[in-house]
């Protein structure tokens, strides 16, 4: 019997041919890779561009009985997108739930490795091994010190102990705030100027950083406008998240 991420043993006495997504990242690795056997998602899944499935609500609140209906062989979770309880219902209701562990690179290749691997039974996708090669390439220098709000108002920015860390370090960049216990503190302007970041990172998702907001908060410091998912998804966008994301911090101006 397979063990999920967690080590908690999931009954699969074939590979699965019905798919629920609870997770965007994963939903896009599945639509991808596996088309056929997703048939539903959560209402945040938003690629690739044109997934049609049905949805099944958020993230966070999961709508247990449109999930039951899909009559799924198969729900795909996170440990720290989806709540334990709606995993645990799920489980009660007998739908087999597979949760993952991701907290870095390394994690996010070895248990996408086995997703597809050991429990799908479809080999390593081509833009996981071309994912895993990009980001085995040596951390460039010189290293820059950077802040990545996530939220304004309050403002919130990536702490210690996320997977959005271990990227920036590897990277090459030294995140300001990768200390304490709170992984996305709450900061205020002075305290982000007082962290002197060479360049603030500024992503599109979950708030929506523009040009027209967010720079000016930091005036007299560079600052690089991201795509959100190259900082947080681990799936298919991993394979090119380190070239734009490096071309995008290493020229802020």
């Amino acid at each position: 019997m397979l063990t999920d991420d967690l080590g908690t043993a999931v009954d699969l006495p074939r590979p699965p041919r019905r798919v629920v997504s609870l997770v965007p990242s994963l939903t896009e690795a599945l639509a991808e890779t596996v088309p056929d056997r997703l048939v539903g998602a959560t209402d945040w899944c938003t690629h690739p561009a044109g997934l049609d499935v049905p949805r099944v609500r958020g993230t966070k609140n999961p709508d247990r009985a449109a999930i039951e209906a899909l009559a799924p062989d198969l729900v795909v979770a996170n440990r720290e997108e989806n709540r334990r309880l709606d995993v645990d219902r799920l489980r009660a209701a007998g739908v087999p739930v597979w949760v993952t562990v991701i907290e870095s690179v390394a994690e996010a290749l070895a248990s996408l490795r086995r997703l597809f691997g050991e429990v799908l039974d479809v080999g390593e996708p081509g833009w996981l091994t071309a994912a895993a090669a990009s980001w085995a390439a040596p951390v460039p220098g010189p290293p820059l010190r950077v802040a990545v709000p996530v939220w304004r108002d309050p403002w919130m920015v990536v702490g210690p102990r996320t997977f959005t860390g271990d990227v920036l370090a590897r990277l090459g960049l030294v995140n300001a705030f990768d200390a304490g216990e709170d992984r996305y503190p709450k900061v205020s302007v002075e305290e982000v100027a007082v962290a002197g970041p060479d360049v603030v990172v500024l992503p599109d998702e979950p708030y929506l950083f523009t040009a027209d907001d967010g720079p000016e908060a930091f005036p007299g410091t560079r600052c690089a406008l991201v795509p959100g998912r190259d900082l947080t998804w681990y799936g298919p966008s991993l394979a090119g998240a380190r070239d734009r994301l490096l071309r995008a911090v290493r020229t802020a101006g």
